[in-house]
């Protein structure tokens, strides 16, 4: 639209926004992300930074810090804003946190530009090359660093935002880009909620003469009006099915071997209160991650992958109105949780997410009002390119990772001139980055003008 074409998008939902969308899940007033909350990619992004969101009316909230991890112990790990801040807390492993993050902090700018890139030659080698020699394998290698509980806790929390066993690659390298966020930008919640970015880019995409229209399901390609370019933002078997054999049949059957990887119980909550942790530090951020050791969340991470729901599943639990009071009524709050499960799992997370918050938070049932639970089936339903409840987009693992999600140069592109793919589904993946859309939107401008 920016480049004086004629837009038109069109929105399954009665409401645009995909992985970002805020409503009332649970009780009148209480306003809770359905899906991502917490948007440490949305700041690193170059493709929202042109667009200028806070003169749209978005405003990032910064906790002070990025992420806390309680462990047994009443203690909790750290991720301060300052590295030097974080790795003081690390006693013992002080030096070796300094000496893994401080280097990579120093040249972000480059290092990030070229992680939200696709593959290709890099345009900062030596940042890249520094990044890689850490995190090329799996956290749990990388782990070996450390000795201390909480900075090998810390290191795994990050790393299971990936979705996969934590011996495998690049495991590694993908925790370290969240920690390096972290201390470059935090891990910010948005006021009033994720919805915001959806609006926003809606309200930037009508400026430029864009037409947004909802309620508009594709299943096939006659389904769309006559345009010269479509790009779909959908999962690879989503558009095997829409584009039929306008694809080759080739392209097709390497559409279909995508893999997915597992997916996602989510939970909120309508609270009386905050949540009563043990550790009191874990009042200082907006993100918590629960699980507990290293060991144990491996292994909880593994269970998954084997499409085992495990005894102690790896919670990821975010508290917006401790920063945020737009989102509960007056002295209320909100919680949003979610774990791994097995595939198109029907399996109800329920009591054991509350078991592993009541671990870190005794007191915390008591201070429940009502709750909203998602299973990874009801998910896929919800989206469905949340395939199985996967909503990665597909393992992020070394191969699906650079070849997102077909061994081409343009992995935008398809040997169809007028079909492009723009989901998650290609590079760099998962997040609230808008990178996969606009570097799609740049591969048709280059085919299509």
């Amino acid at each position: 639209a920016r480049a004086g074409l004629s837009v038109r998008v069109l929105e399954a939902r009665d409401e645009i926004g995909g992985g970002t969308r805020t409503t009332e899940l649970t009780l009148p007033g209480f306003r809770h992300d359905v899906c991502s909350a917490i948007h440490p990619l949305a700041l690193v992004s170059p493709f929202f930074r042109k667009l200028r969101l806070e003169e749209h009316g978005v405003e990032f909230l910064q906790p002070p810090v990025a992420v806390a991890h309680p462990l047994d112990d009443g203690t909790a790990a750290l991720l301060e804003r300052s590295v030097e801040d974080t790795a003081t807390r690390l006693d013992d492993d002080a030096d070796a946190y300094r000496a893994l993050l401080a280097p990579l902090v120093a040249v972000a700018p480059d290092l990030l530009h070229d992680l939200l890139a696709p593959l290709r030659v890099p345009s900062h080698p030596f940042a890249l090359l520094r990044f890689a020699l850490s995190g090329a394998g799996g956290a749990e290698q990388l782990a070996r660093r450390f000795d201390s509980p909480h900075a090998r806790a810390l290191l795994a929390g990050a790393a299971a935002h990936s979705v996969q066993p934590l011996d495998r690659s690049p495991t590694a390298g993908l925790a370290l880009l969240l920690m390096l966020a972290g201390h470059v930008v935090g891990w910010p919640l948005v006021r009033g909620g994720s919805s915001e970015i959806g609006r926003a880019l809606g309200e930037i995409l009508t400026e430029h003469g864009g037409e947004i229209e909802t309620g508009h399901v594709v299943t096939s390609m006659s389904d769309l009006p006559e345009a010269r370019v479509v790009l779909f933002d959908v999962a690879p078997r989503r558009l095997v099915e829409i584009a039929g054999d306008r694809l080759p049949a080739r392209y097709r059957a390497r559409l279909m071997r995508w893999r997915h990887g597992p997916g996602v119980f989510k939970v909120d909550y309508a609270l009386h209160e905050p949540i009563p942790w043990t550790a009191k530090e874990c009042a200082r951020s907006a993100t918590v991650h629960l699980g507990g050791s290293l060991e144990e969340i491996a292994r909880a991470e593994k269970d998954v992958f084997a499409g085992r729901v495990p005894e102690r599943p790896f919670v990821l639990l975010a508290q917006p109105t401790l920063y945020d009071e737009t989102r509960a009524p007056e002295g209320k709050h909100i919680a949003w949780a979610y774990c791994h499960a097995p595939a198109g799992s029907d399996a109800d997370l329920n009591d054991a997410i509350d078991a592993q918050i009541e671990r870190f938070a005794p007191g915390f049932r008591e201070v429940v009002a009502a709750r909203h639970s998602l299973d990874a089936r009801t998910l896929e339903a919800y989206n469905p390119n949340y395939v199985g409840g996967d909503i990665t987009g597909g393992v992020q693992d070394l191969l699906q990772l650079f070849m997102r999600p077909a061994p081409r140069w343009d992995p935008y592109s398809t040997p169809a001139r007028d079909i492009f793919l723009c989901s998650s589904s290609t590079p760099p993946g998962a997040g609230v980055h808008g990178m996969c859309g606009y570097l799609a939107a740049r591969s048709a401008l280059r085919r299509s003008l």
